[in-house]
């Protein structure tokens, strides 16, 4: 595992930190490879309620490491895309991880880190945070799925303002909008994902699966399509265990411990 990619557990909550406070925690080629390492290996453990991406220091993430960018001119077009692409596949295992991930984002969230929160399915911040893609200051595009994440929260005026301008968004106005779920004061970004993962703990992981892929399908599909796939997932979800101890719970007016399906 790579010196810039901590792991720890914290009971049902898996935390993967970004560890290179030199760089304001700027990707590496091996926290990219151990996150997609780590995803892929919890989408197969039930035992982890959610997955908390956070960074060494307070801070998020700074993006791409400008001072490797600069080597990207005398590569291939071929050579480029590949070294793009290992950012793509953190956010597509982000994307396709079974259980509930977590952005908590201290600091700041820039360039292909606004990405990464963005990917994930619950957003913490602290009140002093702020995302940015400040690309286009130094002659680049976007990457890491951020017009297409954005897209999905905010209409085209505003993601070509982030995009076009490059300035600091306070996560005040992402709060707004609601792309962040709850903005927090100092020291407590951690403790308050921290909770929000217990919390998700006490709730039935494989409903909690099917929940995320629905959510996700519901952006691409047609409404018939996506009453299709909602009536399958509820059709299969009835004849569940998972069901049968939350509908035995509420008629026996008793709390659900779906913890008992976590393994």
């Amino acid at each position: 595992m790579s010196e810039n990619l901590i792991v720890r557990r914290d009971g049902p909550v898996l935390h993967l930190i970004n560890n290179n406070e030199a760089a304001r925690n700027a990707l590496s080629v091996g926290y990219c490879e151990g996150m997609v390492a780590e995803l892929e290996k919890v989408s197969d453990d039930s035992a982890t309620a959610a997955v908390v991406l956070s960074g060494a220091e307070g801070y998020f993430c700074s993006g791409g490491n400008v001072n490797a960018l600069q080597t990207r001119a005398a590569m291939s077009m071929d050579q480029r895309k590949e070294s793009i692409n290992l950012l793509h596949d953190v956010i597509r295992a982000i994307l396709s991880c079974s259980c509930p991930v977590i952005a908590a984002v201290e600091g700041g969230a820039a360039g292909a880190g606004a990405s990464l929160a963005l990917a994930c399915d619950l957003i913490i911040a602290g009140d002093a945070a702020y995302f940015s893609l400040a690309y286009v200051n130094i002659g680049l595009t976007p990457d890491g799925g951020a017009t297409a994440l954005l897209s999905q929260i905010a209409p085209r005026q505003l993601v070509n303002e982030l995009c076009m301008f490059g300035d600091r968004m306070p996560v005040s106005r992402l709060f707004e909008l609601g792309a962040v779920n709850q903005v927090v004061g100092p020291n407590q970004v951690l403790k308050t994902a921290q909770r929000w993962g217990e919390g998700l703990n006490s709730k039935g992981p494989e409903t909690l699966r099917v929940i995320k892929s629905l959510t996700r399908s519901a952006r691409q599909n047609p409404i018939n399509d996506q009453l299709e796939t909602e009536a399958t997932a509820m059709a299969t979800a009835q004849g569940a265990p998972e069901s049968a101890e939350g509908i035995a719970a509420f008629l026996k007016k008793r709390k659900p411990d779906f913890t008992k399906f976590r393994r």
